[in-house]
């Protein structure tokens, strides 16, 4: 019987299993949205919930508390400026896991975890990424229209070197 075991242990050894859910935690909170195998998922959901909370308290035991297990700065400055607030009403469940596929090597189901609301920063994410696309796409373009152009000219200035010579080899006979 499972009495009074909690937790994940991932076939890994304690520092290693912390340090990984410390990553994984830090990246949710930066990018809103990972993905990973679906055990890591659940095991990792109570940590953010824990941390979402430190950050709706707000104060400065709960900073430093987050700051001690976030993996940088910028992350804790997220959670407390932007992440948290976006909860203030709620009593929890700040995360939804979604089930995708298997992963192709080992089998492992595969999911995304990501925080709610946080569709619309993914959204402005990829539209972001999809202009930058279309705009490196169109530079490229232009570059292979310049580089075509350049070498029509040079065909064409050798095609009349060519009859120019041919002309003048006929004129000399």
């Amino acid at each position: 019987m499972r009495h009074k075991v909690a937790g994940y242990k991932l076939g890994r050894t304690t520092s290693h299993r912390r340090s990984l859910f410390r990553n994984m935690v830090t990246s949710i909170i930066m990018e809103e949205r990972i993905e990973t195998t679906a055990i890591k998922a659940k095991a990792i959901r109570p940590l953010v919930e824990k941390m979402i909370t430190l950050g709706k308290k707000g104060d400065l035991a709960a900073r430093r508390q987050a700051a001690a297990y976030l993996m940088t700065d910028e992350s804790v400055h997220k959670l407390f400026d932007t992440v948290a607030p976006r909860f203030g009403d709620r009593k929890g469940g700040y995360l939804r896991i979604v089930r995708t596929t298997w992963r192709k090597g080992d089998g492992a189901e595969k999911a995304f975890i990501e925080l709610l609301g946080s569709e619309q920063v993914l959204d402005e994410k990829r539209q972001k990424r999809a202009e930058i696309r279309a705009k490196r796409a169109e530079e490229t373009r232009k570059a292979l229209e310049q580089a075509d152009a350049e070498h029509q000219a040079q065909h064409d200035m050798a095609a009349n070197e060519a009859e120019g010579k041919t002309e003048g080899s006929d004129k000399k006979e």
